[in-house]
């Protein structure tokens, strides 16, 4: 009997190497190579498939379209990450933390498109006692959902060709395990092999797919990055488990918007869809305190307010801590650079933390004015004035720079209530907006100006 053939793949990219070392050579990220069986290919069959039917050469203005019709999951937070709704035959992978309510989630949507579809639960991790426990416990009607506790690849896609389904959950994809390979559930192989079948199945079949994914340590999806790039739509799930507040972030979406950002707040009946999301990461201040300045950033389609929280203390170590929480360290200790270099403000001698209130994380450039100037504020011990929200990117020039969709940001804070905008120059509106004052500048010393004058 012939000696089973072993290759070492990477847990990052996938990749495959004849003899395991430290280092990957494909993506060159330590520690990942595992090892793994290679299947020897049954006689007179092949598991290699194209996702798309094939077809002869044609011009793309003769390709017929029409509009994805969408479906809707009874939670307008989701809607919103997902671009409006759910797209027939298209496959959703989900990750997050444990605990932090992703099977919760998917069995309120199973339990609502039930009402109207024929939908499936396909648990590999729970048992049906649990996940009928959790139905109750939520007290969602899970009469229409179909539950079908299986590990096994290919009796799943037996059950789903028997049932025909329009709606399938899959917790999770790292539990799944095909019989053609030889490694174990969870290795790249078998997550790389998994996610192209039940794939394969969605495109030719038209059935809607929700993947639960599992994250590593360091907040990653588990497995190689193919299974992102097979997928229609990557969502993660942020937010402390010790919080009641959860979001849902698209990272990719071939059917919508990108960086879409729900909202939703974790009850005894389940994930709840806050409809006032700026709320959240607001501090509710007696009176102006110093350090705390409201940014309107913009996730997705979405202007939301956030408060931006610094606190700027003498070092009492040679070297001074720098800490962002919800910002990027680097781009805080470039920014106190450019603060010393143009505006004179020095911050060498002092330890700089900066904190974004709720959890939630700020990407975009457009927060740099907000730090800095929440900055100053706590360096001076002077609030900022009231009613004043901020934004605008700081260039190593000193120049503040625009920022998209700037107009949508001011009526958002202006519906909020606030009065007050220091902005770029490029974002000032050409009609005054009511109720609301714009300082546009042009400078970062122009925008530390304004606050000795306020």
């Amino acid at each position: 009997m012939a000696k089973p053939k072993t290759v070492y793949i990477c847990a990052t990219c996938g990749g495959s190497n004849p003899k395991w070392q430290g280092q990957c050579p494909h993506c060159n990220a330590w520690n990942t190579l595992a090892e793994s069986i290679v299947a020897e290919p049954r006689a007179g069959s092949s598991r290699f498939q194209a996702l798309a039917a094939g077809g002869g050469v044609q011009a793309l203005n003769d390709v017929e379209t029409t509009e994805a019709p969408r479906t809707t999951t009874g939670s307008e937070e989701f809607d919103r990450v997902l671009g409006g709704g759910l797209v027939r035959g298209a496959v959703v992978l989900i990750g997050g933390d444990p605990g932090i309510g992703k099977s919760t989630l998917l069995l309120q949507v199973l339990a609502h498109l039930g009402q109207d579809n024929k939908v499936l639960y396909v648990s590999g991790e729970e048992s049906a006692q649990q996940i009928a426990l959790r139905a109750r416990r939520l007290a969602v009607e899970a009469g229409p959902v179909r539950l079908l506790a299986e590990i096994n690849m290919e009796t799943i896609l037996a059950t789903l060709a028997a049932e025909k389904p329009d709606m399938v959950v899959i917790d999770s994809i790292q539990t799944v395990y095909s019989e053609q390979l030889q490694s174990a559930p969870g290795s790249v192989a078998q997550v790389r092999e998994c996610s192209a079948q039940l794939t394969r199945h969605a495109k030719t079949s038209g059935t809607t797919i929700l993947l639960v994914g599992h994250v590593t340590k360091d907040g990653a999806l588990a497995g190689p990055r193919v299974l992102e790039h097979i997928v229609d739509a990557v969502l993660y799930f942020e937010g402390d488990t010790h919080s009641s507040f959860r979001l849902i972030r698209a990272q990719k979406n071939r059917f919508g918007a990108v960086n879409e950002l729900g909202v939703f707040a974790m009850t005894d009946k389940g994930l709840r869809g806050v409809t006032n999301p700026s709320a959240l990461f607001l501090s509710q201040h007696a009176e102006p305190v110093p350090g705390a300045c409201v940014l309107v950033t913009q996730e997705g389609t979405r202007p939301l307010l956030v408060e931006i929280q610094a606190l700027v203390d003498e070092a009492h170590a040679p070297n001074p801590k720098r800490l962002a929480v919800g910002l990027e360290n680097n781009r805080l200790a470039l920014l106190l650079a450019v603060l010393h270099r143009h505006a004179g403000v020095a911050c060498f001698d002092q330890d700089v933390f900066v904190n974004a209130v709720g959890g939630v994380r700020i990407a975009e450039p457009a927060a740099d004015l907000a730090v800095l100037l929440a900055i100053v504020s706590s360096l001076r011990n002077k609030p900022l004035p009231a009613k004043l929200v901020v934004f605008g990117e700081v260039g190593l020039a000193g120049e503040v720079r625009p920022v998209q969709r700037g107009q949508e940001r001011l009526k958002e804070a202006a519906k909020l209530g606030f009065t007050t905008a220091i902005i770029p120059k490029a974002n000032a509106p050409k009609a005054p907006i009511a109720g609301m004052t714009v300082i546009a500048v042009e400078r970062l010393e122009q925008a530390v100006g304004a606050l000795r004058e306020a």
